[in-house]
């Protein structure tokens, strides 16, 4: 226990010892151009009919077509979420992966 420890905080030091102007070189300045995505037509199309519902009045309605427009917009939403080229990763996954890099670097 004593050694991981030791192995531990000397990791940590060596780490924060190492003068960060021995590696860092003058370079030329990059410009970052912006990378707007563009929206796919169809899914500004849901958006905007997403707006519609909600600006509808909804009070004069029945409960049928209120119920009609509840599963349509959760229709709208659930495929507005699959359509998300997302990666999610859980706290369990980024601590397995910093332990798997702790142990293999």
């Amino acid at each position: 226990m004593k050694k991981a420890t030791f192995y531990l905080m000397m990791m940590v030091l060596s780490l924060t010892v190492i003068p960060t102007t021995i590696i860092a070189a003058e370079k030329n300045p990059i410009t970052v151009t912006s990378n707007t995505k563009e929206v796919p037509e169809n899914v500004k199309k849901m958006l905007s009919r997403l707006d519609e519902i909600k600006a509808m009045d909804k009070s004069s309605m029945k409960s049928s077509e209120k119920k009609a427009l509840r599963k349509e917009v959760r229709a709208i939403n659930a495929e507005l979420r699959s359509t998300g080229n997302g990666v999610y990763l859980s706290v369990g996954a980024i601590i397995i992966v910093i332990l798997l890099l702790i142990l293999l670097l």
